[in-house]
């Protein structure tokens, strides 16, 4: 073969990869959600001094000292055990009220059960404040105020209504032969409901705990209304932290973070049930 010239020969073209506008619009949606958490982070790695005097965009000397703080003095990380009892607390009475009502809704018609049913929504849509004076008279009045359980029962109010509606979708797409199979086998209805009807429901019952929780644990009207001293919850503590030299952003900023690793933990734990229930339409 004969040698080509070098006139003959087509120069090679080298493509550029194209980035979709797609995902530019993605990154910086993610940059901007996590701005926020990203500069709480940075805040809480730092002096007041740095804070109040300088702009930096991370810690020019790096201190631990403000989440030492934290969990060393009684005033703030009783603030978090305080909290996560009456979430849990919540959490558990919300999803063992939930579960029979759910199922009523989704197996049974009875005379006026769709404006039942409207009427639970509607305590999740009106606003906290609405509730936190009965609230208070009645449980100052019977002795639960600066309780646990005080706070647990109180976020039921809108807690139980929507755990009903997210566990009614998921116990609709069951079908009712399952249950009709069961009893004919000699189940009674308990049996039948724990062994075999709730397993089948595992990923909605995942979906409304997590929910549950995470209304719960972000609600903080109620729970500083409701409580003083013995139950306050970590919410209510990082709203009253300015004294007489002011306000400790460092702390409040270590506080913060903290704050934000329960529901991370909780969102890690209950992600594949929290996509089935995106792709079930309920959630």
């Amino acid at each position: 073969m004969a040698d080509q010239s070098p006139s003959q020969i087509a120069p090679r073209s080298f493509a550029l990869p194209r980035i979709k506008g797609r995902v530019v619009v993605m990154t910086l949606y993610l940059l901007f959600l996590l701005l926020p958490i990203y500069w709480l982070l940075n805040m809480s790695l730092k002096t007041n001094t740095e804070i109040l005097n300088t702009f930096t965009l991370w810690p020019r000397n790096l201190t631990f000292a403000n989440y030492a703080t934290i969990l060393t003095d009684p005033s703030w990380y009783m603030g978090y055990v305080n909290s996560m009892i009456y979430v849990v607390m919540n959490t558990a009475i919300s999803v063992a009220v939930a579960l029979p009502a759910a199922y009523a809704f989704s197996r049974y018609s009875f005379m006026g059960d769709k404006h039942l049913f409207f009427w639970l929504l509607t305590n999740r849509m009106a606003p906290p404040a609405v509730f936190a004076l009965p609230f208070f008279q009645l449980y100052s009045s019977i002795g639960l105020f600066d309780t646990h359980i005080a706070v647990a029962l109180a976020h039921c109010l809108f807690n139980v209504p929507l755990a009903v509606w997210i566990l009614e979708g998921f116990m609709r797409g069951v079908p009712k032969e399952i249950d009709e199979t069961a009893y004919i086998d000699g189940y009674s209805f308990g049996r039948f409901f724990i062994k075999i009807f709730i397993p089948l429901i595992a990923s909605g019952v995942g979906v409304a705990a997590f929910f549950c929780f995470m209304f719960s644990w972000v609600e903080l009207l109620l729970s500083r209304t409701l409580t003083s001293v013995d139950a306050k919850p970590i919410a209510a503590t990082m709203t009253r932290t300015v004294g007489a030299s002011g306000i400790d952003w460092g702390v409040l900023a270590a506080a913060g973070v903290l704050t934000i690793l329960p529901g991370a933990l909780v969102i890690y734990f209950v992600r594949n049930y929290i996509a089935k229930g995106f792709a079930l339409g309920r959630v």
